[in-house]
């Protein structure tokens, strides 16, 4: 059951104030008074109500000065005012600061019920909107970056594309978190209160991914006894997002590329096209322009994937992010397994950050996971990664530093590696032969 509105208000004149909080708390208002501001602020801040009806003309304080206090102590109550004929434009001015309505003296029960029912109408709301839209901001996918680290950049151009209806390539070694930003955009799309469907292309068999993405009508195969909807018609209205596109075979690539223009889909063995009106967000871990120099996957339908390109930087790149990781997958284990782990020790963490992570992100949260699971103290500690390459205790002071302060340095700059030689000191053909020795290339 919703709580009742609660409503403030606020006279000099006590015959205002009881006649008033009688007629509102009939309509099922709780109610309070107060005789000037100074005591309403008072109620205010103890009890804070959603509306509050204020009287212009009162000593001390008047009900313009109220108002803005009001405000500014609680920006989501409503104000009404009060006031009679002579101050009418007084209350048209208090409008534009920011009250609701005003309602002239004397006034009849029903006038008063109308305006707080409308007023209180819009209160509801108003809130619930809100209360909509932080639901919706909570449930956003978080993307753990360094400030100023590779990772930036890919948040920035997935809040650039998301408004738009523009299909989207996301690009990346696997692990590297290509799902989370696919997510990421679909919440942030106009489309974010539709489905979100994933296919990973890679994963069904070729024999079933016709089936799987267009469906089929009864009796397409031999033993199918009952009509199948596919991908593309269950994301109507929403996103599809197809994880390792570029497996998808020659016999189907036509047909998806005429799913996405058209915006219909016709199911296997059907002659009746139905809507599919769906956003694309496609991720590939191979290198996009390999496959299409190879002719593996034709022209149109690429361009019709890669409107829209979102490269990840593999974890190796972005060393500063390692530890922002690995703290952020501690609180999460740690709080699904009710263990009490404060944090992990810089020894672990310098561990973490020399390894080279060849399963990216992912191998980093199995990591972890696995080292709450053995931890018996309160802190994570080497012993507890043993799996993580470490490299040989002699190569920490010289070439492993160098190569750890020459990642971080380019990763700060996005690899450019005229800024980065700068910042490390050295001219370009000496950042050209320690980015070869170390096996560093740009993302």
């Amino acid at each position: 059951m919703t709580q009742p509105i609660r409503i403030l208000v606020v006279d000099d004149e006590p015959h205002v104030r009881s006649s008033l909080a009688i007629w509102l708390r009939e309509d099922g208002y709780e109610v309070s008074v107060a005789d000037s501001g100074k005591q309403a602020l008072e109620i205010a801040s103890r009890e804070p109500p959603d509306m509050l009806l204020v009287d212009i003309k009162m000593p001390g304080m008047d009900g313009l000065e109220l108002q803005r206090r009001i405000h500014a102590l609680l920006p989501n109550a409503t104000v009404v005012l009060m006031t009679a004929y002579a101050a009418v434009d007084t209350a048209v001015q208090a409008l534009k600061d920011g009250a609701y309505d005003y309602i002239v003296k004397p006034f009849e029960p029903d006038d008063v019920s109308r305006l707080v029912r409308k007023a209180a109408e819009r209160y509801t709301l108003v809130n619930e909107n809100r209360s909509l839209r932080e639901r919706l901001e909570a449930s956003i996918p978080q993307i753990v970056t360094a400030p100023s680290g590779p990772m930036a950049r890919v948040i920035e151009q997935a809040e650039q594309v998301a408004p738009t209806d523009t299909n989207v390539l996301i690009s990346g070694e696997s692990g590297t978190g290509k799902e989370l930003v696919a997510r990421r955009i679909h919440a942030r799309s106009k489309r974010a209160f539709g489905p979100l469907v994933l296919v990973n292309c890679g994963a069904v068999a070729q024999g079933e991914l016709e089936s799987e993405l267009f469906g089929h009508e009864t009796g397409a195969y031999a033993g199918t006894t009952t009509r199948k909807r596919g991908k593309l018609e269950l994301a109507h209205e929403g996103t599809l997002f197809l994880d390792e596109v570029f497996d998808v075979p020659p016999k189907i690539q036509a047909e998806l590329l005429r799913a996405l223009e058209e915006r219909k889909v016709t199911r296997v063995g059907g002659n009746a096209a139905v809507a599919a009106d769906v956003r694309l967000i496609a991720a590939t871990s191979r290198v996009p322009e390999e496959e299409l120099a190879a002719g593996r996957y034709p022209d149109d339908l690429f361009f019709r994937i890669q409107v829209f390109r979102i490269d990840l930087p593999p974890l190796r790149s972005r060393p500063d992010d390692v530890p922002l990781l690995a703290q952020s997958f501690l609180v999460k284990y740690a709080a699904q397994m009710n263990r009490r782990i404060d944090g992990i020790a810089p020894e672990a963490i310098a561990a973490l950050c020399s390894h080279s992570w060849p399963g990216n992100v992912r191998e980093l949260k199995n990591a972890v996971e696995r080292a709450v699971v053995v931890c018996k103290g309160n802190t994570l500690l080497p012993e507890h990664f043993p799996f993580v390459a470490r490299p040989p205790a002699q190569d920490l002071t010289l070439s492993h530093i160098e190569e750890v302060h020459v990642r971080r340095v380019l990763a700060m700059f996005d690899f450019d590696v005229n800024r980065a030689a700068t910042e490390l000191g050295i001219d370009l053909n000496t950042l050209d032969n320690q980015m070869k020795k170390y096996g560093i290339r740009k993302p």
